[in-house]
């Protein structure tokens, strides 16, 4: 019997997963919940081909997790057996708690607790189960452990995350400028002082990355058209979270029903332990199960909410480098209500106006540090001769103005 299984990953082809704690992990229903949560959400609407997992993206962390430990090996860093396990399980684990259509749940059907919380309360769950195996795995996971560059790994500005997702989504969605050298990146990686480090012939690698995370975010990730198909969506459970608390009947599965029927927030995981067996049930299937339902809902705004996402009538999207007038948004609102035959205070269902902020490299975040063949070491915005410091660090804001076509 051979001592590993062997997954066919189209981005990095075969990666094997060895038979034991790792197998385990990859097997237990919690990992497997992500093969039913699409890893970019709602971003097909926009690129067809991205319809891949959660899973997928975890299994390809993973394998990059064990390509960068083999090379900070090679280099006479000295990693345990039981470390390196120990990491390669907290890379795969790392988006286990992760709702249906990536962010979305976060901030609509439950509130004041983030996936990476949910995740450690799924990674508690499995330990439980697996007799205490990954008691190591989760205090890297929550940098509790001295090798802070075991931490880094898992999570920073340079983590074995990000180079997953930036290749693979590149890969799906057929956006070729986010496609990242994650292979050179890695064979660069080096230690010093406990920290993670590029070494200096790597630096244009980092540069490219850099460049390759912010095209992707503007051009996938926070695209107008996905951005405005989100808005439906959060719309959609908005409204149906009001009816079912004012005692309106509004079709669910058990899991999604339960969210709709309470307001969950971090206090409320706490004091109904149950909440984490049902959230662990909840994927994209559920959503789209009931939106088609919703569709012949009695109420108005959630049958033409559910009707929009499943036939794909996505919001009209204005994009501004400056916030929208209070006036032009009144204007909309009452265009929109008055052609829906609905009430104006009603048209914040179809009026939805969002800040969006990301910067390509937070200077307050963990650095990339980018170390010289004499020891001595730069932050990248320092190092790099290619970008600008200024232009590194600078935080784009932009507006967006979604409300139903008309």
């Amino acid at each position: 019997m051979n001592d590993y299984k062997i997954i066919n990953d189209p981005v990095f082809g075969f990666i094997k997963i060895p038979r034991g704690l790792l197998l385990n992990i990859v097997q237990h229903p919690l990992m497997q919940r992500l093969t039913r949560i699409n890893q970019l959400g709602l971003a097909s609407v926009v690129y067809p081909g991205a319809r891949h997992s959660r899973f997928q993206h975890s299994i390809g962390a993973f394998h990059l997790m064990s390509e960068a430990i083999a090379t900070l090996r090679q280099k006479g860093n000295f990693i345990f057996d039981s470390e390196a396990e120990a990491v390669e399980a907290a890379i795969l684990m790392h988006d286990i708690g992760h709702g249906p259509f990536s962010h979305v749940l976060e901030h609509t059907l439950f509130k004041g607790i983030s996936h990476e919380e949910i995740s450690l309360m799924m990674m508690g769950k499995i330990n439980h189960e697996l007799g205490d195996q990954l008691n190591l795995a989760i205090k890297i996971f929550k940098n509790e452990y001295p090798k802070n560059y075991l931490h880094q790994l898992i999570s920073s500005q340079l983590d074995m995350d990000r180079l997953d997702y930036l290749r693979r989504d590149s890969f799906f969605t057929g956006v070729n400028e986010g496609n990242i050298g994650s292979a050179r990146i890695i064979k660069m990686l080096n230690v010093h002082d406990d920290n993670l480090v590029v070494e200096h012939k790597g630096i244009f690698s980092i540069e490219n990355y850099l460049t390759s995370r912010r095209l992707m975010y503007w051009q996938v990730y926070l695209h107008k058209t996905a951005v405005g198909y989100e808005s439906v969506l959060i719309s959609a459970l908005n409204r149906a979270k009001a009816l079912a608390r004012s005692g309106c009947t509004v079709f669910a599965p058990p899991s999604l029903k339960f969210f709709l029927d309470n307001d969950v927030d971090a206090k409320w995981f706490d004091e109904h332990p149950e909440t984490i067996d049902v959230y662990r049930e909840l994927d994209d299937n559920d959503i789209w199960c009931a939106l088609k339902v919703w569709m012949h809902h009695d109420d108005k705004i959630l049958s033409t909410l559910a009707d929009n996402m499943v036939n794909r009538h996505i919001f009209k999207v204005e994009v501004s480098d400056t916030p929208f007038s209070e006036e032009y948004v009144e204007e909309i609102s009452q265009h929109v209500s008055g052609h829906l035959g609905i009430d104006k205070n009603d048209s914040k269902y179809f009026v939805v106006v969002n800040t969006i902020q990301k910067d390509m490299y937070d200077m307050d975040d963990d650095n990339i540090t980018i170390m010289y063949d004499d020891g001595t070491t730069k932050d990248i915005s320092k190092a790099s001769e290619l970008l600008n410091v200024e232009l590194l660090s600078k935080k784009i804001r932009k507006y967006y103005l979604c409300y139903q076509r008309i």
